[in-house]
């Protein structure tokens, strides 16, 4: 079923990623998203390539801001303005969802805030992305993902060694994806909470919140066990060695995680040609495998260091038990499984370049999203105030006032 929020509309006062792309999300599931940019700068994500911060791919295409804000249109409206500030409301009048990450400061002062949209839609879902939260000292504080999320979410320190350097996460916009994921389903919850009982609810969401969720068995760990973090050991003392990564002869690695070790071993050291250790009195069952098992890790060291990774895959694909490739990003873009899901989509960008995008991991009654590029700046100024029954003059105008783009 494509098209799922075909109808709501979501007017978006929001820069960078992590609430963009809940804008983006939604727009894959059929909403028209509505983007509000400043008429001369625009989201200061669009200036990451000129800065030099960023590539520019092939085409010119700012793969970080096609990212969150495929699928939308693009509106310059200059809220400082009292012009720009009146058709700001005027769309919002229209609108099912009201999504911005501006610090509470930026909306008071833009008279953008929850009293200030609901005074002309008062049936409104109005959603606030933030880095800290609504309350509390640090609520008017701002963040990134990698700050918020990764370094004070714990999830850096869970990863790195005691004493050294945090480990970065594993590459940009990693928490503000998962965060903008969460804000679509908050508005879909919100959604269906108003068609249920017409009361239209305030949505929050943060970065910090997302980072604890991440990390949320860690966390309850160390309520009840009184350590930071789980025990990480030796590789090769694991209880159950099933639960492992092992390095192939071509220096990849592959990730086995058979919990039911004893349900499990025969048939894998039978398939990967050592059928005499299934009856190996050191490993013949989950309890002498625990208690020999750095013999057992070497054995199976030795096994996968035997093969490349891609001699691997066949032979393991007959196996019962749970597996992974650990691959790289370029893989993906070739993963059969990816590709059979349609997990990755085909774009054209404005200049007519063609690109892969990944889609939002949901999909309904089997159907992939159909992905459609980012727009640029302010493209959709003149359409969007021609559909609120502005006539060119008009527009005109409030173009020399400096109002819209």
């Amino acid at each position: 079923m494509k098209g799922i929020m075909s109808g709501i509309r979501v007017v978006e006062v929001a820069a960078w990623t992590y609430v963009p792309i809940a804008g983006a999300v939604l727009a894959e599931w059929g909403a028209d998203v509505i983007k509000i940019e400043h008429p001369e700068v625009g989201d200061p994500q669009r200036g990451l390539v000129n800065s030099g911060l960023v590539p520019s791919g092939p085409g010119g295409v700012n793969h970080m801001m096609e990212l969150p804000n495929r699928g939308k249109r693009s509106v310059g409206l200059n809220l400082k303005t009292e012009e720009g500030h009146a058709l700001l409301l005027k769309l919002a009048e229209s609108a099912d969802v009201f999504l911005t990450n501006f610090r509470p400061q930026a909306r008071a002062k833009l008279k953008i805030d929850v009293e200030d949209i609901r005074a002309v839609n008062p049936d409104i879902i109005y959603v606030r992305g933030s880095a800290n939260g609504q309350r509390g000292p640090e609520s008017k504080r701002g963040g990134y993902d990698n700050s918020t999320f990764w370094g004070r979410g714990g999830s850096a320190d869970i990863l790195s060694a005691p004493g050294e350097y945090p480990t970065s996460q594993p590459g940009p916009g990693y928490g503000d994806v998962i965060g903008g994921l969460t804000i679509a389903g908050g508005v879909s919850a919100a959604l269906f909470h108003r068609q249920r009982t017409g009361e239209a609810v305030t949505v929050d969401n943060s970065l910090l919140a997302n980072g604890i969720w991440a990390t949320g068995a860690t966390v309850l760990a160390a309520d009840l066990f009184g350590f930071s973090r789980m025990p990480r050991g030796d590789r090769t003392k694991m209880p159950n060695p099933l639960v492992n990564n092992y390095k192939t002869k071509d220096d990849r690695f592959l990730s086995l995680i058979m919990l039911e070790s004893d349900r499990y071993w025969a048939d894998l050291v039978i398939k990967i040609g050592r059928p005499e250790l299934a009856d190996d009195p050191r490993f013949v069952d989950s309890v002498v495998r625990a208690q020999n098992c750095q013999e057992c890790v070497i054995a199976l060291d030795e096994i996968f260091a035997g093969r490349t990774l891609d001699e691997w895959k066949p032979i393991l694909f007959e196996v019962e038990g749970v597996w992974a490739p650990v691959q790289t990003a370029s893989e993906l873009l070739e993963d059969p499984q990816v590709l059979a899901n349609d997990y990755i989509r085909e774009v054209t960008s404005a200049s007519g370049t063609t690109f892969h995008m990944v889609a939002s991991p949901l999909q309904f009654n089997e159907q992939p999203p159909d992905l459609t590029r980012a727009p640029d700046h302010g493209e959709h100024t003149d359409q969007v105030l021609e559909e609120l029954g502005l006539d060119m003059d008009a527009i005109l105008d409030l173009k020399l006032k400096g109002a819209v783009l």
